[in-house]
């Protein structure tokens, strides 16, 4: 079992891993090899302090020579469900591995990607981030999948070799994966539908001849880059959209500590660096 687990490479997240190796913790940082995305496509960066004028290619580049100088590696796993336990935490990743941790840092920064009408209602009754935890579940059944990369076909594949029919809706250009059992839809969803269980996907736009204005699914899988905190874990407070902290960033969680743009704006550099180094000194002086 580790000190901490830390979700999220992006500016927090390395902050956190970087004080709690300065603070001899024994910790796993879990997120991307190449850190956050919006870092790496920031065009410019003259607002945070000692980098007068950097790319966020450069501010990236510069991160990972800190975090290999300092011997920390980036765990290439998505997770998928923090869950606090009685005086530990069980993290799960897609990968299906399970991790055990006395504490937790959320640096998972914000969703771009807005909520569909209905997923969080129907969270757990038929609407799933997980191809590998939930997949077997729907064997020789119909699916709806929902796709924000093309990082994440593998999944859709994945999927598809248990569903008797897979609709994917990309919500990115260029698909590539290809199945005879999975049916691109290309129309924005307008809603996840059902009754006990989810039983339909409802699309925005008006049907167009060969796509009709709902589908009738088992199920629907929301596969993104990242995962709302409030449903990667159960029972964690928010407030206005965003993870609700103290000051030392604590959450309502003993023991589960939040830092970064999922804490609230402003999405700044040097804010969510800061409440990543916060975050780390709380949990030193938890563990204590």
């Amino acid at each position: 079992m580790t000190d901490c687990i830390i979700v999220g490479s992006g500016a927090a997240g390395v902050s956190a891993a970087l004080t709690l190796k300065a603070n001899a913790k024994n910790f796993m940082l879990f997120g991307s090899p190449d850190l956050s995305e919006k870092i790496a496509k920031a065009e410019r960066i003259r607002n945070y302090p000692g980098l007068s004028n950097i790319s966020g290619k450069e501010f990236a580049e510069v991160l990972k020579i800190q975090l290999k100088e300092a011997d920390i590696e980036v765990c290439n796993e998505r997770v998928t469900g923090v869950y606090a336990l009685k005086d530990k935490f069980s993290v799960l990743t897609e990968q299906g591995n399970t991790y055990e941790s006395k504490t937790v840092i959320i640096a998972c920064g914000v969703e771009s990607v807005k909520q569909i009408d209905g997923e969080t209602e129907f969270s757990g009754r038929g609407v799933s981030y997980c191809a590998t935890c939930d997949g077997f579940l729907y064997k020789g059944k119909t699916i709806g999948v929902v796709c924000t990369s093309k990082r994440l076909e593998h999944e859709i594949g994945y999927l598809a070799d248990f569903a008797k029919q897979v609709y994917l809706v990309p919500m990115y250009k260029d698909v590539e994966i290809s199945r005879e059992n999975i049916t691109v839809i290309k129309k924005m969803p307008k809603k996840i539908d059902g009754k006990l269980r989810v039983d339909r996907l409802v699309f925005a736009a008006p049907p167009a001849e060969d796509i009709p204005a709902e589908l009738p699914v088992d199920g629907v899988f929301m596969l993104r880059e990242s995962v709302s905190p409030a449903i990667l874990v159960g029972g964690l407070e928010q407030e206005n959209g965003h993870v609700k902290v103290g000051r030392d960033t604590s959450t309502n969680l003993k023991g589960c500590f939040a830092a970064g743009d999922c804490t609230g704006r402003p999405y700044q550099y040097a804010k969510a660096v800061g409440e990543g180094n916060i975050a780390a000194h709380a949990v030193s002086e938890y563990l204590k």
